[in-house]
Order: structure tokens, then sequence, then C-alpha cells
């Protein structure tokens, strides 16, 4: 379903710059002013500031002079408001409000409230085209005949000791609940997915570890006790990876060449693949 963000009357220019960025951040990217406070807020330095690399929003973005004329190809509107209205369309979370209208299940009833007919104006019956969502002025919230005009007015459940929120905060929060509704983006992974060791590296790097312990003092060969077990028992529980045993078996080369004894048969440094890999 097509979205359309729409700012009513913005009087700050950096709150069109902070929009632009939270939409495209959620993958969204058409944007309407309606007869901002500033004729050139697409130019502003602030603007651009904020916008923090959303240029391509800011140059796709539309001013008008009118909501009328913002809401070409929009048949589902929903206004921002932390106050509801005592008559005017039904208060609810975006969360639960948009459970139901990503499933196409819209409300069959249209409101009435000043201004022009909406039911007559987006077609009532007619295909769903898009969501449009409404944001008022920063000096005055919106207007009553705006917000009558709406199916439905999304409140934010905030802190109601203090639920006043910044335009571009709440567009953020919006737009995040609608991406996702409509299914999200997949949690990119920050790395590339590391190799657990086999139980052969393991074995490897417990015999090397070993060497430098007793070079250290610390393990006496004629009573080991259990320690070496108990190490084996601890690093199967670790799980731990190829580049986890490198750098041991690494700290137990240095150990030994520290202590002028050079590692048992097996445990030198063997190329792998164009790097060195402490083998054993």
């Amino acid at each position: 379903m097509h979205t359309r963000f729409i700012l009513i009357n913005t009087s700050h220019a950096g709150n069109v710059g902070a929009a632009a960025r939270a939409m495209k951040t959620m993958g969204f990217d058409d944007l309407v002013l309606v007869a901002p406070r500033w004729a050139n807020v697409l130019r502003r330095e602030e603007t651009i500031q904020r916008a923090s690399g959303a240029l391509d929003v800011l140059a796709k973005c539309r001013i008008v002079d009118t909501l009328d004329e913002a809401l070409d190809g929009i048949s589902h509107l929903c206004a921002t408001a932390m106050t509801p209205r005592d008559f005017g369309p039904p208060t609810t979370t975006p969360r639960e409000h948009f459970a139901v209208l990503s499933k196409g299940e819209l409300p069959a009833h249209i409101p009435q409230g000043q201004g022009i007919d909406l039911a007559q104006k987006i077609g009532v019956g007619e295909p769903q085209q898009g969501v449009g969502f409404l944001f008022g002025s920063e000096r005055f919230g919106m207007r009553n005949e705006d917000v009558y005009r709406c199916h439905v007015c999304l409140s934010i459940p905030s802190n109601p000791q203090f639920g006043s929120l910044n335009i571009g905060a709440a567009l953020q929060v919006i737009a995040y609940e609608w991406r996702l509704a409509l299914g999200g983006f997949g949690v990119q992974a920050a790395a590339v997915q590391s190799v657990l060791a086999d139980a052969a590296q393991v074995s490897g790097m417990l015999t090397h570890l070993e060497q430098s312990l007793v070079a250290l003092g610390f393990l006496d060969p004629a009573a080991p006790k259990k320690l070496m077990p108990r190490l084996n028992a601890l690093f199967n529980r670790a799980e731990v990876t190829q580049e986890e045993i490198h750098i041991l078996r690494g700290i137990a080369k240095a150990i030994l060449q520290h202590s002028g004894q050079a590692p048992a048969k097996g445990a030198g440094l063997v190329a792998v693949g164009g790097k060195a890999d402490l083998n054993g």
C-alpha cells in the first residue's frame, strides 16, 4: 500500500529534514508539505543538515497550498494527535490500528467533518490506493477540521505527564510501526558469521596451552590433577571459534618463547590459505 507523510503548516525547517531522515530509515519517500512557513524550506541549511543524507527524499518532496492537493491518490487518512477530539474519528494506538490496516480491513464508515465530504473525496467502495499520515503544526498541532476528515486519530502511548513529541520523533515512531506492520526489514549481521572450531582444533589448542602452563610453573606435569579436563570442558561449553583458537594458541606460543622453550612437535605455525595458522 502506497504511503505518504503530510506535514501541515510546518514552522521549523529542521523538522522537515528530520522527517525526511526518519522516513528514509523506514523505506518511505513520499513527503508532502502543506503551506510551510518557509517557501524555500527544502533548500534551507537547517533542513539539509537535519536530513543527514536523506536528500533524495527532500528532492522528491512536494509543497502544496492546501490539504486537498496533498491527498491525491490517498484513500485512508490517519491524523496524529495527542489529545482526542470530542467530535471526530476514533482514537487508537498506531500498532493496534496498523494490525488491521495492513491486512486491508479498512473501516467502512467514513467520518463526516467540516469542509469537503471525505467519502466523496476518496470514493467509498473503490479499491484502496494509499494511506496518508497527517502531522500538524509545531505551534498549534492539528486543527479540528483536519482531524475530522480522517478515518482514525493515532495517539502514541507516551508518558501522560510529558507526552509531547517533536514532529521528527513522532513521525519516526509512526513510520517504524507502519513498516513493522508491513513486514519490516530483516536485521543485518554486523560481521561475517564465525566458524566454530572442531574437536581436533580444540584438542591441539589444549595441548599447546598445557605446554605453556607447564613452562609457567602453573601446571605440575607430575601432578596435573584435573586441570586439563576442566579446561577441556570449559572450552567445549564456550563453543570457541577458529579465530579464538588462533588467539589462544598465539598466547601459548608467546609464553613458550618468553620462557625459552620451543613448542612441541605439531604446535608450530602452518600457513593456511595465505594466513598464518597455529596448527596442532
